[in-house]
């Protein structure tokens, strides 16, 4: 009774329930990770999320022209919004998902997690040039925490195995950042729904990527599939990119990007699990040592920043 008197002091209905939505995508996104690997022996990245993402695209487009309101929506749109919804498609699924897809191709799950782990980071200091926000002294401590902890779990880098793989990780993040700030911009304006938010991102982000994968790897791959890659794509099209996206898109109306990326750091402890009982990708002593590291650090920044917005909106 005590905790249900604190959180409805504190939040709302919706906005408890948009909290408790966007954390089951991030367990459905963190299963994605085992199935991604287990996909990738057999299928090129690019043009596994190509069809995957383009799948997950063509469920949400049946579901967009199904209802009356969704296709007026669409016809409505204004040049700006089309821009937008291009942009952030490229960025948020090609280059991001895409760029996750070659990432784990190179790299073990829980560092390519990792990794994402500091787009807290990134969103904070692209804020210094986008919305002229200038880090406080705590901040720049707690990012120096941050560096010591990548140096603790990447060094030694084998460069002719791991230099690559970081260099992904780089555009990665950068994207993943952006993509954050983007998405949010586009929800909050509530001019068109969730569901059409992610099925025309989804759509063009998707095509571009699979154009890309055929373009590298040749279309004669996707004919040549066995019955359990199709089964992979099936499911993390429908469940995991349809069904997900959507009720992404859907908490992004009730929360800010921070909260959002705050949820979505919750991703690293499950995918550490998962990758440790399915993928046998146990850490050594000095990567645990950099996970804690970058999980506190970077928990601890976004909890200053959250305080810090809701001081200067008070």
């Amino acid at each position: 009774m005590v905790l249900k008197e604190i959180l409805s002091r504190h939040f709302s209905k919706d906005h408890l329930i948009a909290i408790a939505q966007a954390f089951f995508v991030t367990i459905l996104w963190s299963s994605s990770w085992v199935i991604i690997k287990f996909g990738l022996e057999e299928m090129p990245p690019l043009i596994f999320a190509g069809l995957r993402y383009l799948l997950g695209a063509v469920v949400l487009f049946v579901l967009i022209f199904s209802n009356k309101e969704n296709r007026k929506s669409l016809t409505t749109q204004t040049k700006h919004w089309w821009v937008l919804i291009g942009l952030y498609g490229c960025i948020f699924i090609t280059v991001t998902q895409g760029g996750q897809f070659i990432a784990l191709n190179l790299l073990p799950a829980i560092t390519v997690s990792f990794a994402l782990n500091l787009t807290p980071i990134v969103v904070i200091f692209l804020s210094i040039g986008i919305l002229k926000e200038v880090p406080s002294s705590m901040q720049i401590f707690l990012f120096l925490i941050t560096v010591i902890g990548v140096v603790f779990y990447f060094f030694p880098i084998n460069l002719t195995i791991e230099l690559l793989g970081i260099l992904v990780l780089c555009l990665l993040i950068s994207a993943n950042a952006f993509s954050s700030i983007l998405g949010r911009a586009i929800n909050r304006t509530e001019t068109a729904s969730p569901l059409i938010v992610a099925g025309v991102s989804m759509a063009i982000g998707s095509i571009i990527m699979l154009i890309c994968g055929i373009a590298i790897d040749g279309i004669q791959i996707i004919f040549s599939l066995s019955t359990l890659s199709i089964l992979y794509i099936i499911w993390l099209a429908v469940v995991n990119t349809a069904l997900a996206f959507t009720i992404w898109n859907k908490a992004m109306q009730r929360l800010r990007a921070m909260d959002m990326t705050i949820i979505n750091s919750t991703m690293l402890p499950q995918i550490v699990i998962l990758s440790i009982i399915f993928l046998g990708e146990m850490p050594i002593l000095k990567e645990w040592i950099g996970l804690f590291l970058i999980v506190i650090s970077t928990l601890l920044i976004q909890l200053s920043q959250a305080r810090k917005n809701s001081n200067l909106s008070s």
